[in-house]
């Protein structure tokens, strides 16, 4: 089955690992940072209401843990899993929020994708972000991100609280949230199970194949007849 996708979207969701931006920097520089950082984190922040509201999250979902100790070995084990837990996803946000202001790193972002959804913003096609990590996340990743502060491009942000993003389910409430039919709405992402989902809720979609982070293209069947792109920028130009 292939997209419908509309002749012009009047809005466009994207995600953002393999997407806007490489896998590589989030496997290779978020994820070890916040790593390093959490047992400091925990120590120095564990009592703040917004901290303990996750870490109690966490310690209730593995039989009650009652060391903050233990919990950081488990939220460090996530990690090294690269498991997908609103809970920690919420954690690594505020840690990685420290390193953005601390200038420790920059986002990566595509330089295509940059300058095409600067494109899209300025010819008044609302923008949006559906990605794992959390939303405050997404914010400071897009505001230090290495092309400036690019967050007011998006009109929204969208985290696994609507849901998971290989769950239809999800992109339905995004579609309720957004205030579009659901055609209208054109979904971005890397991985093909979550442009599937999308799809099963009535969004059309494109499939984001980059090189850099996928050396062996999805042709043909491996695409599951989502339209693929290797870079924005014939998708910029028909969109």
């Amino acid at each position: 089955m292939t997209t419908n996708a509309p002749t012009r979207p009047q809005a466009i969701l994207t995600d953002i690992e393999g997407t806007t931006s490489s896998i590589s920097f989030v496997k290779d520089v978020l994820f070890p940072y916040a790593r390093r950082a959490l047992p400091g984190f925990v120590q120095a922040r564990g009592q703040e209401p917004g901290v303990r509201k996750w870490l109690d999250t966490v310690a209730t979902e593995n039989g009650g843990i009652c060391s903050d100790r233990m919990i950081v070995e488990v939220l460090q084990g996530w990690i090294d899993e690269d498991r997908k837990h609103t809970a920690l996803k919420a954690l690594q946000g505020m840690i990685w929020a420290d390193g953005y202001r601390s200038a420790d790193f920059s986002a990566h972002i595509y330089p295509d994708a940059a300058e095409a959804l600067k494109r899209w913003h300025g010819e008044g096609l609302p923008l949006y972000v559906y990605s794992s990590g959390s939303v405050p996340a997404q914010r400071l990743f897009f505001g230090h991100s290495d092309a400036g502060d690019l967050t007011g491009l998006f009109s929204g942000w969208f985290d696994t609280e609507v849901g998971g993003k290989r769950e239809a389910d999800s992109y339905r409430r995004i579609v309720d949230a957004i205030g579009r039919p659901a055609g209208e709405i054109l979904f971005l992402s890397d991985v093909v199970e979550e442009l599937d989902a999308a799809r099963e809720a009535g969004l059309a979609t494109a499939l984001i194949d980059r090189r850099d982070d996928y050396p062996q293209p999805r042709e043909g069947e491996a695409t599951h007849g989502h339209p693929r792109h290797q870079t924005f920028d014939a998708l910029a130009a028909g969109a």
